[in-house]
């Protein structure tokens, strides 16, 4: 295995060369651009910018009026990043867990370029560790090195919900909060705590994904083990009608994740072991940047 300092200098160098072109002007996409936070509305004065025109203000007195922004440079990011026993899986490219990682450190190099401070939440063994949120590229390898040293986790019960609500409890500075699991703890265990986090932030949910949790291969008999729980059984996955009801569940579940994200009012980022998930994410970007573009337009 190669030493952290060597993996991330690698990471570094792919993100910020493939980003380079989208990192210019405030808005990127994955972080919101400074000064998002509303202030009152007044009257509109010759040389104002009309992109800040509040129409709702204008048509209830019938003067044009602008909403001014306060500006607010230093934006907080907090990565809640899932390092329990069912990230420790892979047949794609990576584990789940370097794919995660590979995540997390895009959110910080975007971050540390444009001198905003990020901090971590990482839950593993059914508790939650928290790394403090500061400025500067010496602080982001920290906490980089941090989470891609911890151990592999042994069997416990999944706890994303109650992770998420402890980092809502705890951060109350408004800011970005990235969400990156597979996300397979029951749905409604977590999708009302997503939701609660996203009355104060912004939030991203990056979903990690392997092949092998969508479909079920043909080789005979397996031993499936839950690595949560450590619980096993013997498949036959011989049986074609096995494996399409395995696919259909499979399928069925993502749709339940997708949509759970989608009510708990989040961006929604998914990313698979076997794709090139940096194309995945400058793909999410170019989107978050057109719809924000529609929004400015529409306003």
């Amino acid at each position: 295995m190669k030493p952290p300092e060597e993996v991330l200098r690698r990471l570094e160098l792919t993100v910020t060369r493939k980003l380079d072109g989208l990192l210019q002007g405030d808005h990127l996409g994955l972080l919101p651009g400074p000064g998002t936070e509303p202030a009152e509305a007044r009257p509109y004065e010759p040389g104002d910018d009309v992109r800040r025109m509040d129409w709702n203000v204008t048509a209830r007195t019938a003067l044009p009026h602008v909403r001014d922004v306060v500006a607010d440079r230093e934006l907080e990011v907090w990565v809640l990043l899932d390092a329990t026993a069912s990230m420790d899986f892979g047949t794609g490219l990576m584990e789940k867990r370097a794919l995660a990682l590979a995540a997390v450190a895009s959110v910080g190099f975007l971050t540390q370029r444009t001198g905003n401070r990020i901090g971590a939440h990482v839950l593993q063994s059914g508790a939650v560790r928290r790394l403090p949120a500061r400025t500067g590229r010496a602080h982001l390898m920290a906490l980089m090195r941090a989470v891609m040293t911890l151990p592999r986790d042994g069997a416990s019960e999944p706890r994303m919900g109650f992770a998420m609500d402890q980092l809502r409890r705890t951060v109350l500075r408004r800011g970005l909060v990235v969400v990156v699991s597979d996300f397979l703890d029951p749905v409604e265990t977590w999708e009302t705590p997503l939701r609660h986090l996203g009355v104060r932030h912004q939030v991203l949910a990056v979903e990690v994904t392997d092949p092998r949790e969508l479909t079920l291969p043909d080789v005979g008999v397996i031993t499936l083990v839950d690595p949560e729980t450590g619980r096993k059984q013997e498949v036959a996955s011989g049986s074609a009608r096995l494996r399409e009801r395995y696919q259909a569940a499979a399928a069925e579940q993502r749709d339940r994740i997708g949509a759970a994200v989608r009510r708990a009012g989040a961006a929604h980022l998914a990313l698979r072991t076997d794709r090139d998930w940096l194309r995945d994410l400058i793909q999410h970007i170019l989107l978050q940047r057109r719809l924000a573009r529609l929004a400015g337009g529409a306003g």
